[in-house]
């Protein structure tokens, strides 16, 4: 009896041992697993926060570099000059484009010096028929009217040419003709020398004003060319690619108008005073021929 009691009482000893060690380990355990949620999160927050202040630092450094770059965008694009201009031409354009151009230039160069010497030799000789005719006309001889007028000028080397016919005409060198023939035929080549002296420079007027169109229009055939090429190479028609060439295309055609037009107006307007300055010349030869028939020479 006394050994059963003996062993019940072992076996709720042990018992209680064991809730008392399970109560313990579980309550140990407890903490050690706050602890451990607690740190979780701070060690998840950690490089959020890092992350953050990283972020944070290099934030002003970005904005500083697209600041540098937002300021060198305007320097760089004012610097920029125009790729399609005259100049652009100059520079990038071959020997082709560049002789193209020379030739226009000189050419353009030519006419104005042309226009602008003959309309001052023009009004040079209009001034002189007007002195012309207050010198020669109250003179009574034909030897008296050269004298009164000036060595330089125009009109006196055909009252000049004149009164030398009249010299050989008297040394029998024209017997089969009369002196109104001999003198006629004399003045009349005073008159074309003068004539032959204005239309100096005429043809050149005229050549670049029927020339300087197909120069210009050369350049633009070549500049197509070039367009066209561009385009090969590439494989796409796309406007960065050909508005270079075509530009300089129609820069030539430009030039060639330019250059055609002022000479073919100079040629016209040349040629109309021309006409003028020849009848004041045969006018003045007529008078001089009305002195030598009348016999008012010496």
């Amino acid at each position: 009896m006394k050994t059963r009691t003996n062993q019940i009482s072992r076996f709720i000893g042990a018992f209680a041992l064991a809730f008392v060690l399970s109560a313990g380990l579980t309550v140990a355990a407890a903490p050690a697993d706050a602890q451990q949620q607690d740190a979780a999160p701070a060690a998840e927050e950690t490089p959020a926060d890092d992350i953050a202040g990283e972020a944070g630092a290099e934030t002003p450094g970005e904005e500083a570099a697209s600041s540098d770059v937002t300021e060198e965008v305007p320097a760089e694009s004012a610097a920029e000059t125009n790729p399609y201009g005259l100049g652009a031409l100059w520079e990038q354009g071959d020997f082709v484009s560049k002789g193209t151009l020379l030739i226009l230039a000189i050419m353009s160069m030519g006419s104005w010096y042309v226009l602008i010497t003959k309309l001052f030799e023009q009004r040079r000789l209009f001034d002189q028929f007007n002195r012309v005719i207050k010198l020669f006309a109250p003179t009574d001889t034909l030897k008296a009217g050269i004298e009164a007028l000036p060595k330089r000028n125009s009109y006196r080397a055909i009252a000049e040419e004149g009164e030398e016919a009249v010299a050989q005409f008297s040394k029998g060198l024209s017997s089969e003709v009369t002196l109104s023939e001999w003198s006629t035929a004399a003045l009349n080549r005073a008159v074309d020398t003068l004539a032959a002296k204005l239309q100096g420079g005429l043809a050149f007027l005229a050549t670049v004003g029927s020339t300087a169109p197909f120069i210009g229009l050369f350049g633009t055939v070549w500049g197509i060319y070039h367009a066209l090429v561009a385009i090969g190479v590439s494989g796409q028609a796309s406007i960065d690619k050909v508005a270079g060439p075509v530009g300089e295309a129609l820069i030539m055609t430009a030039i060639g108008l330019a250059v055609a037009v002022p000479a073919v107006l100079g040629y016209n307007l040349l040629t109309r005073r021309n006409k003028g300055v020849i009848s004041r010349a045969r006018r003045f030869a007529t008078e001089v021929h009305l002195r030598i028939l009348s016999g008012k020479i010496a």
